[in-house]
């Protein structure tokens, strides 16, 4: 059995302008070969749903950082004792609520003696502004349930702001416009290793290998706990904090190059796609 596991921005779909029209040839072989392609991604359920419907997933996906996997109730066999029934989907939770995300924003805030603009401080005309996103778009955006990103302050250094954030207890994933808070047993590694599990539980005989494609040390986690793991290239070239770790360069960046990628390795496990 293959897994997959895929970042987005920059991965299954453009940086520039979000497209994937590249990839949906080999996500309908997948589909068909009832082969998983489950995202793993800062986004929020809200933004997965939305994209999903689009492109024809139907399998897990993980959100937040690592904050939260849905599981379909179609794939109830994948669930365990941990998880909780959110609506359409069991859930396993494993950062904390928004809620406490926005109360530890304002911890951080405090510690570091500095306003602090999260995503609920802003409207969705100013989320337009800085991000580029459609009005839609920003709506799903701001839907969190586990995590609020906020403005980078540009008078603390990445090692100041993580350093402050992991003395209270907190987890920081720093961007250059944007900082993500998430709680401390959050994770895309730690969210990918749960679910392998669970598929290993409910196909104890199956022999499975895991995937992983993702463009951003965001995907470190990730890429480092499965068995293939595949960097997407920016428009020049990886980012400088994939390189040099001996891992797969896809052919092409985007949608493009997450396509050449798994057809590639379909191919060398002899399961071929036309």
């Amino acid at each position: 059995m293959l897994l997959i596991f895929t970042d987005l921005d920059g991965t299954l779909l453009n940086s520039d302008d979000y497209g994937y029209e590249a990839a949906l040839p080999v996500l309908k072989q997948l589909q068909t070969l009832n082969i998983p392609v489950i995202p793993v991604t800062s986004k929020t359920r809200s933004e997965v749903e939305v994209l999903r419907e689009k492109i024809g997933l139907t399998d897990a996906f993980i959100v937040e950082n690592g904050s939260a996997v849905f599981i379909p109730i179609s794939q109830r066999n994948l669930a365990s004792p941990q998880t909780q029934n959110w609506g359409d989907y069991d859930l396993m939770q494993f950062g904390f609520s928004y809620t406490e995300a926005r109360q530890g924003l304002k911890a951080v805030a405090e510690a570091l003696n500095q306003p602090l603009t999260g995503f609920a401080d802003l409207t969705e005309a100013e989320i337009h502004q800085l991000t580029g996103l459609a009005p839609e778009d920003v709506k799903r955006a701001k839907d969190r349930e586990f995590t609020e990103p906020f403005i980078t302050p540009k008078n603390f250094t990445s090692l100041e702001i993580e350093q402050t954030v992991n003395q209270l207890g907190f987890q920081v994933v720093v961007g250059d416009r944007f900082s993500h808070l998430i709680g401390q047993e959050a994770g895309k590694g730690k969210a990918v290793q749960w679910l392998i599990q669970q598929y290993h539980n409910s196909q104890p005989d199956a022999k499975i290998i895991t995937v992983g494609l993702g463009n951003s040390p965001n995907d470190l986690a990730m890429l480092e706990v499965v068995e293939i793991p595949v960097i997407i290239p920016g428009k020049k070239c990886p980012h400088p904090g994939l390189e040099n770790r001996g891992w797969e360069v896809a052919s092409a960046s985007g949608c493009q190059g997450w396509a050449n990628a798994v057809r590639e390795i379909c191919n060398s496990l002899n399961i071929y796609l036309n």
